[in-house]
């Protein structure tokens, strides 16, 4: 390897701990990430959960978050195979390697140590969103502790530590499956290491600052926000005793 390889990899680790401390940090330039702000709002659907005693939403709610992270953990495992069979077919690739300008190759042992370094990225991915899976379902669980609607008038205080334990448990969840898809995503910037050193750290760079605009600029953000309504919304009360257009009494079955 060469001092160009070893500065790109540092760059790699810096940036990279960077963002994960600029997401601890809340906000960026006064604009709350699109993370937190998603924290206050799994905040407001556990505590909307105390208002009815049917859960059976909350628990498919919950089904598509393990869903979602047993698909991802799978996904890991099918890329860390891939690189394996890679480095058996490390001759293969020089030879392709060999005739693309541009592209630094350093050998076999440098390649080699490459493919390990990305299996490594996917391995921590893989142990991130397993974990995440498994906290989801503890999560789950917990849900079943949240007392009924009658239970939670008597003892609010009892009701709402079960909610908080709910809180804090999906949000742990939540946390290990963002940084396991952050280590998704910065493994399509790691495969600029393959070219040269200047094309993993500009491909690195491109990656954290889609990531960063996604989390504090983009209008997935705004979505969440709280804002008030906008000035042109009209909601008019349906009249219950006047019959429909179609001739069907509204007030049937109230």
């Amino acid at each position: 390897m060469t001092t160009a390889d070893y500065i790109a990899l540092a760059f790699f680790a810096f940036v990279w701990m960077g963002y994960s401390w600029l997401l601890h940090g809340r906000t960026f330039f006064g604009r709350t990430s699109l993370t937190h702000a998603m924290t206050e709002r799994r905040r407001e659907w556990i505590y909307n959960s105390l208002r009815r005693d049917l859960k059976m939403i909350d628990t498919q709610i919950m089904a598509g978050l393990q869903n979602g992270t047993a698909f991802f953990a799978s996904t890991s495992i099918f890329a860390i195979g891939s690189c394996f069979a890679l480095l058996g077919a490390t001759e293969k690739v020089d030879a392709v390697f060999a005739d693309l300008p541009f592209v630094f190759h350093g050998g076999h042992a440098v390649f080699e140590m490459k493919v390990g370094g990305l299996a490594a990225l996917f391995g921590y991915a893989f142990f991130k969103f397993g974990w995440s899976y498994r906290l989801f379902n503890y999560c789950t669980i917990l849900f079943g502790s949240i007392p009924m609607m009658r239970d939670t008038e008597r003892d609010v205080i009892a009701a709402e530590r079960a909610a908080e334990r709910v809180i804090r448990m999906n949000v742990i969840a939540g946390s290990n499956f963002n940084e396991g898809l952050r280590a998704i995503f910065l493994s399509i910037g790691y495969l600029g290491w393959f070219i040269n050193p200047y094309v993993f750290m500009l491909t690195t760079a491109i990656v954290i600052f889609v990531l960063t605009r996604r989390q504090f600029f983009s209008q997935a953000r705004l979505a969440i926000m709280d804002t008030g309504p906008p000035s042109n919304l009209h909601l008019s009360a349906i009249r219950r005793d006047r019959p429909s257009s179609d001739g069907n009494d509204l007030s049937e079955g109230l």
